[in-house]
C-alpha cells in the first residue's frame, strides 16, 4: 500500500484533532450528531480520521464538523449539529474561518488546482434565517385531470398545481438548506403582503401566473416571454448588443408532438418589494424548461459546478440571469451543466445598490 499524501494525513490529523479537543467526544458520538441530517457511521469518522489511509470526507461533510466545532453548544448536553442560522454571529465568523481552512486541506488533499476547489456559497441557502414563499401557478380548468376535480372522492389538490415536478424538487431542497426558515407555497390568489416581502421563488412563467408577470417588470429582467405562434408556450426574447435574440424549443417531429430541447430561464435579483430579500424566477417554455432551471442547482452531481460557473461569471452581482438549453431524452428532463458548450444561451449580470 502506497502512503497517504501529506496533505490528506494533515486534513486527518485536523479533523482528529478538533474531536480530542473535546474529551468525552468519541467517534460514535460525532456520528450520531451527524446523523440528525444524514445517516454516517462510526467506522466511516474513523476511516477519515486515520493517520494511515485517510478517506476523503465530502464537502458537505466538512461544512458540518465546521459547523459542529465552532461553538462549544454543540456538547452541551446530548452532542447536536446547529443549523447555520441557528449560530450566533461569532459562532458564524467561527465557522467562517474553520470551513475555509478544511476546504482548503481538502482541496490540497484531493489534488485540485484552486480553481477548482469545492465552492461553499449556496444559492439555496438564506443566510438571513427570512421566510421563504414559493409562488406556483394552477393550471387551467380545462386541462385538469379527475383528481384534481373537488368533487371526486380522490380530489388531491397538488393535482391543480403547474410545474409540480420542479416545485417538490426545490421545496424540499430548500427545506434541507435552510432547516430554521418557514418555507411554505401558495398559489398566486393566495399570496399574503407579507409573503411579497421575503425571499421569492416564483416557478413558472407568466401565463398563468400574474405575479410573475407583475414581479418580471418591476425586477426590469432583460428577458421575456413572448407570443410568437408557439401553440404550447411563449418563447423567450432577450435583448443582446443591441439586437433583440428569440430562444425556440426543438422538436423531433415536425408535428411538434416530440420535445427534445426546451429552454428554462433561472434569474435572481433583489426582491423589488424588499430589496434585503431576493427574488427568484425558475421559467421555461414547457414544464421540463422550468424543471431544468430548478435542477441545475440542485442535481447533487452539477449543482457545485454550476454554483462555480456563477461565482466565476458574475461574480459578487446582485442581479443574474442565465437562459438555458434544456435538453430531453426520452421524455425526461436532464440537468443543464453550465460549463458545457451549447447550453449556456444567453446570460446577464448587474449589481444592484
Amino acid at each position: 500500500m502506497q502512503p497517504a499524501p501529506p496533505a490528506a494525513l494533515q486534513l486527518a490529523s485536523r479533523l482528529r484533532q478538533l474531536r480530542q479537543q473535546w474529551p468525552r467526544l468519541t467517534q460514535e458520538k460525532l456520528a450520531r450528531a451527524f446523523s440528525d441530517e444524514e445517516s454516517l457511521a462510526p467506522a466511516t469518522v474513523s476511516s477519515w480520521e486515520s493517520l494511515k489511509a485517510p478517506k476523503l470526507p465530502p464537502v458537505e461533510r466538512i461544512q458540518a464538523y465546521a459547523r459542529f466545532f465552532a461553538t462549544p453548544r454543540s456538547v452541551q448536553g446530548k452532542p447536536k449539529l446547529f443549523a447555520l442560522n441557528d449560530l450566533s454571529q461569532d459562532e458564524r465568523k467561527a465557522y467562517d474561518r474553520l470551513e475555509a481552512d478544511l476546504i482548503r486541506l481538502r482541496s490540497a488533499a484531493s489534488g485540485d488546482p484552486p480553481e477548482e476547489a469545492p465552492v461553499f456559497s449556496r444559492s439555496w441557502h438564506f443566510r438571513d434565517g427570512g421566510r421563504v414563499t414559493f409562488v406556483c401557478a394552477l393550471l387551467p380548468d380545462n386541462v385538469i385531470g379527475t383528481f384534481g376535480d373537488p368533487q371526486n372522492p380522490n380530489y388531491t389538490e397538488l393535482q391543480t398545481y403547474a410545474d409540480i415536478d420542479a416545485l417538490v424538487e426545490l421545496f424540499g431542497h430548500i427545506r434541507s438548506e435552510n432547516p430554521a426558515a418557514t418555507v411554505h407555497f401558495k398559489t398566486p390568489d393566495e399570496v399574503e403582503r407579507d409573503d411579497l416581502t421575503g425571499h421569492l421563488i416564483l416557478l413558472g412563467g407568466v401565463v398563468w401566473n400574474e405575479i410573475t408577470e407583475r414581479l418580471s417588470r418591476m425586477a426590469k429582467l432583460p428577458v421575456r416571454q413572448v407570443d410568437r405562434g408557439l401553440e404550447s408556450g411563449e418563447v423567450f426574447v432577450a435583448e443582446q448588443d443591441g439586437t433583440e435574440r428569440e430562444f425556440w424549443p426543438q422538436w423531433m417531429d415536425p408535428d411538434k408532438k416530440i420535445l427534445t430541447e426546451d429552454v428554462g430561464l433561472l434569474a435572481r435579483v433583489p426582491n423589488p418589494l424588499n430589496v434585503s430579500r431576493t427574488l427568484t424566477i425558475c421559467n421555461g417554455i414547457h414544464s421540463r424548461g422550468v424543471y431544468g432551471a430548478v435542477r441545475s442547482l440542485t442535481d447533487k452531481e452539477l449543482r457545485d459546478s454550476n454554483e462555480r460557473y456563477i461565482s466565476a461569471n458574475f461574480g459578487d452581482a446582485r442581479s443574474f440571469a442565465i437562459v438555458m438549453s434544456v435538453k430531453v431524452i426520452r421524455n425526461k428532463a436532464m440537468t443543464p451543466d453550465f460549463n458545457s458548450p451549447d447550453v449556456v444561451l444567453y446570460k446577464w449580470a448587474q449589481d444592484v445598490a
